[in-house]
């Protein structure tokens, strides 16, 4: 209940003064450390979809600070995959996971992983508090409120995980997992987007992202 409550209060403080939400269609996209999209992702108005191997990460064009992001995703059977923000793009960070804390997407019945790597996730670091998948072949809606250092999971309707960024808990929970090797994994405040490819087929579609206010 406090948490129900803790996010309908963080939602309507900040939607009265939201701008207007954005679709980031195919055009919105490009290569991590690129400057366009490779042959491996499919781009098709408001739908991208991993087609072959190796097509490497996507980031948004733009970046942003605080947002809430919706987006629709279907996984292919034991697929694994993920949406990533605050993405710092330097040349010395390799991967976008470096720096970019990972919303997990997952096919949980068809791969058997802990909690903590499971659908909704916070990867690595908080676990969802129940499954809200639907199954393979579906898709699902997933939404990602960022706001300071406050941040929310939802996955189809249900709020599954939140955090502080700022807090002690994230910051014991980061130095006792394997990101306390990368020193600029979650140490921004603004960054691109990331949707991942993890080498599995996997479908997004109407992304829509809302700049907050700070």
């Amino acid at each position: 209940m406090k948490a129900f409550l803790a996010a309908a209060l963080l939602f309507s403080t900040t939607a009265a003064c939201a701008e207007e939400s954005t679709l980031l269609d195919a055009s919105q996209w490009r290569r991590y450390q690129s400057t366009d999209i490779s042959a491996g992702w499919e781009a098709k108005g408001e739908t991208l979809r991993v087609i072959a191997k190796g097509a490497g990460d996507l980031i948004s064009k733009e970046t942003y600070r605080n947002f809430d992001l919706t987006f629709e995703w279907k996984i292919s059977e034991g697929g694994n995959s993920g949406v990533f923000f605050h993405v710092q793009e330097t040349p010395d960070l390799k991967q976008v996971y470096f720096s970019g804390p990972e919303y997990q997407l997952l096919d949980n019945v068809g791969r058997d992983e802990p909690p903590l790597e499971q659908a909704g996730a916070l990867f690595a670091l908080y676990a969802p508090t129940e499954d809200t998948t639907k199954p393979v072949g579906e898709f699902n809606t997933s939404r990602l409120i960022v706001q300071g250092d406050t941040v929310e999971h939802w996955l189809n309707g249900k709020l599954v995980v939140s955090y502080d960024m700022g807090s002690q808990d994230f910051k014991a929970k980061v130095a006792a997992s394997k990101f306390s090797n990368w020193p600029a994994f979650a140490a921004k405040r603004e960054g691109h987007i990331a949707l991942q490819d993890h080498g599995d087929p996997v479908t997004f579609r109407n992304i829509r992202i809302t700049r907050l206010p700070d």
